[in-house]
């Protein structure tokens, strides 16, 4: 891998990841023997037969394959679906499913060759939502969309008693964050960030790094303050992983922006 803009002391992301899912949800086999039909906005429609408590076989087109995965209720009826590929083990796609009212998220990942784009960070992910079942009957509640309710906020992330983060988010492109507690304390960047909002008081976060390959992918529960997620990036090792992360959130302070001077 490519370490020319990894300072000395940077950790890799398999030295900062160990231990950083001791708050995270449990996974659940909910969906076992259960089959999903997702229509995306994209064009996109994938097939997934969930045949096991961690094997799903899916089909796009003439794509198909049986594959690992996970799945976590974190809210009611909101599954986060977590999938990776043998084939393409560059590759994974999460899905968050309300399976009440058939809204559907979809972000996939992907890690690129090195300088295949230059000045961008090595994982790029596409965001795309969509309905579950008939596409021809109109899902319930909100569609997810992109949003800015996140503009402002600084929050800490207690992923365990060894990983607490601060997030501030800058803007609708960028977020900040820096290491309290830690291996990598006294750390801290502004990377590459999205958010989009599931439904009240839920919504799904990614970031992507500049200086290691690492991108991650979170849902956030407000109401029970509870932030559920992976990260897909390279080891030390040289080698492409989807590591699993959760965290009990505290919101800290927001940022009120004057008229006219708010960030893009």
């Amino acid at each position: 891998m490519n370490d020319q803009n990894r300072p000395a002391d940077w950790k890799h992301f398999d030295e900062f990841a160990a231990g950083i899912a001791t708050n995270r949800l449990p996974t659940t086999n909910a969906l076992r023997g259960n089959t999903f039909k997702i229509t995306l906005k994209s064009g996109r429609v994938i097939d997934l037969a969930f045949t096991s408590a961690d094997t799903v076989a899916w089909s796009e087109g003439e794509d198909a394959g049986a594959d690992w995965y996970e799945a976590l209720e974190v809210a009611a009826d909101v599954f986060f679906i977590n999938m990776t590929f043998a084939s393409r083990p560059a590759e994974d796609e999460a899905f968050i499913v309300n399976t009440r009212t058939r809204r559907v998220l979809s972000v996939r990942e992907r890690v690129r060759e090195p300088g295949e784009a230059p000045g961008e960070p090595r994982v790029a992910q596409v965001w795309s939502a969509g309905v579950l079942g008939d596409a021809s009957v109109p899902a319930e509640g909100m569609e997810p969309a992109p949003s800015r309710d996140l503009i402002g906020l600084t929050a800490h992330y207690t992923y365990s008693p060894n990983h607490v983060y601060e997030h501030i988010y800058l803007s609708s492109q960028r977020y900040a964050w820096q290491n309290l507690v830690g291996v990598q304390r006294g750390h801290g960047d502004v990377d590459l960030a999205t958010t989009w909002k599931f439904d009240q008081n839920q919504y799904v976060f990614g970031f992507r790094e500049f200086i290691i390959p690492v991108a991650s992918l979170f849902f956030y529960n407000w109401d029970v303050m509870q932030s559920t997620g992976k990260f897909l990036g390279v080891t030390s090792q040289g080698r492409i992983e989807n590591k699993p992360a959760g965290a009990f959130i505290e919101k800290k302070t927001r940022t009120v922006y004057d008229m006219g001077k708010a960030p893009v």
